[in-house]
């Protein structure tokens, strides 16, 4: 197969930026590497097959060309390779009024954060503590104000709500604060029915939001090679409405995959293949995309180790072999082991995001993540809304032209080294360089003037102010 090509200014947070379109590339996995593990992928579906444990899924699938073999199902080879032919090579995200938001084909990074953390670092009291469903009104301010953060998401798991309503209770709180897309989950496909009901009844009607989605379903095969009967019912509903959903798995090398950073991705992809083989045949063209969330184990601990270059590499190795395929994709990002926003927090997170951005990839999730995915932080997610900034102008790389260039600059400024007031420096000193609206840069003893002022501090006073004016 080849492949297929309104805040206040003091605060900062969600004054407009321009935004750099791309150009550092950075490869992983090269096209090369990308065909040997398609090639692999299609072995194990073909050999080892996948346990699809929803009937109608699995009638899908031998009408398809599959067949049945000790409970499992072994996809053909040319059966795979079909229904890529018809996965959307782009997906255009609105806002809920109706307005394009962005689409995974854009040159410009896209952000989001995450869903389902346990807990949360509250920015009024410093406490950590479990989540309840006000925070995730106040998340979903906070997003809505932040610059760079494209598609919003709960960033924790409300925990005062009854289990089998909190997904929906969330959905509704977020959509309720920010008028950004939404990305989800839910237990079932009846509880994912309802969100996606929820969002037709705000866009006037089901076949609207389907022309228009501000909503994408985060579906998880598991891990060692099974789609539940959940996530089948999710793909095929989702392909049938024809609304966007994300199918990948949250894998963890040594315990549900292969050790090595390749293994993992080949079974990650072969696990995510199999649901996008779902949904192609239940409704072809249904929009789909996919990933690999790689969880690197610290095995001294046995602790998720999601601050790790490992975590980074493994979803950017992932998303260069679902460009290959023509498959949109995201990765996760701006998130640390860290528990509270130090030095670890911001040197992982930055690291990470500059990794993110100088990758092809149409969207980075995760942003805002303390405690290897347990607690959200909306003082982190502050704190990742400029890092994102900060990767995004190193992702763009260096422009070459004859204006950039300016050889006719340096012949008229250099006699009397007028380059400070040439109308070409005059043009682009607000544009050229980019200007941070977190960190600070000034003098020793502005800085010790201002009483030498503490990142921590700063951030809690931004997110307050952020929640109080929103």
């Amino acid at each position: 197969m080849k492949p297929r090509s309104r805040g206040r200014r003091r605060t900062g947070a969600h004054v407009p930026n321009t935004r750099h379109p791309r150009k550092a590339r950075l490869e992983i996995i090269d096209a090369q590497g990308s065909a040997a593990i398609f090639e692999s992928v299609l072995a194990i579906l073909d050999r080892v097959g996948i346990l699809v444990e929803d009937d109608e899924a699995r009638a899908l699938l031998i009408d398809g060309g599959c067949h049945e073999e000790s409970g499992r199902i072994h996809y053909p080879p040319d059966l795979v390779r079909r229904s890529l032919e018809s996965v959307p090579l782009r997906i255009q995200f609105h806002t809920q009024d109706g307005d394009p938001a962005f689409a995974t084909d854009d040159s410009v990074p896209r952000f989001g954060t995450a869903v389902n953390c346990v807990q949360v670092l509250d920015p009024r009291t410093a406490k950590y503590r479990p989540c309840r469903l006000s925070d995730i009104r106040d998340h979903g301010r906070i997003q809505e104000a932040l610059t760079y953060v494209d598609i919003a998401a709960s960033l924790g798991y409300p925990g005062d709500v009854p289990a089998e309503q909190e997904a929906l209770d969330s959905a509704r709180a977020l959509l309720d604060t920010t008028r950004k897309p939404v990305f989800f989950t839910g237990h079932d496909d009846q509880v994912v029915r309802a969100i996606w009901e929820e969002m037709g009844v705000r866009s006037g009607g089901m076949g609207n939001l389907a022309d228009r989605p501000f909503g994408l379903d985060l579906i998880g095969p598991v891990s060692p090679l099974k789609l539940g009967d959940e996530s089948c019912q999710r793909l095929i509903m989702a392909a049938r409405l024809h609304l966007p959903v994300v199918c990948y798995p949250a894998i963890f090398p040594g315990m549900a995959c292969p050790l090595t950073l390749a293994g993992a991705i080949t079974q990650a992809t072969a696990e995510s293949l199999a649901g996008i083989v779902i949904s192609q045949l239940a409704a072809p063209g249904a929009p789909v995309m996919s990933g690999a969330s790689v969880m690197p184990m610290d095995m001294r601990r046995a602790d998720m180790a999601i601050g790790a270059p490992e975590y980074t590499l493994a979803g950017l190795g992932a998303a260069d072999v679902f460009q290959h395929l023509g498959i949109p994709c995201w990765v996760g990002s701006g998130c640390t082991d860290a528990h509270d926003i130090g030095l670890q927090a911001l040197a992982e997170a930055s690291a990470n995001l500059h990794g993110t951005c100088t990758a092809g990839t149409a969207l980075t999730h995760n942003l805002g993540v303390l405690s290897s995915g347990r607690t959200g932080s909306m003082e982190m997610l502050v704190a990742c809304n400029e890092l994102a900034a900060m990767a995004s102008k190193f992702g763009a790389g260096i422009e070459v032209t004859g204006e950039t260039i300016a050889a006719d600059v340096i012949a008229r400024a250099a006699a009397d080294n007028s380059f400070l007031t040439d109308p070409h420096t005059l043009e682009r000193y607000k544009t050229e360089m980019w200007i941070p609206r977190l960190f600070r840069r000034e003098g020793i003893e502005d800085w010790q003037a201002a009483g030498a002022p503490d990142m921590r501090k700063q951030l809690r006073e931004i997110t307050l102010d952020l929640l109080e004016s929103n």
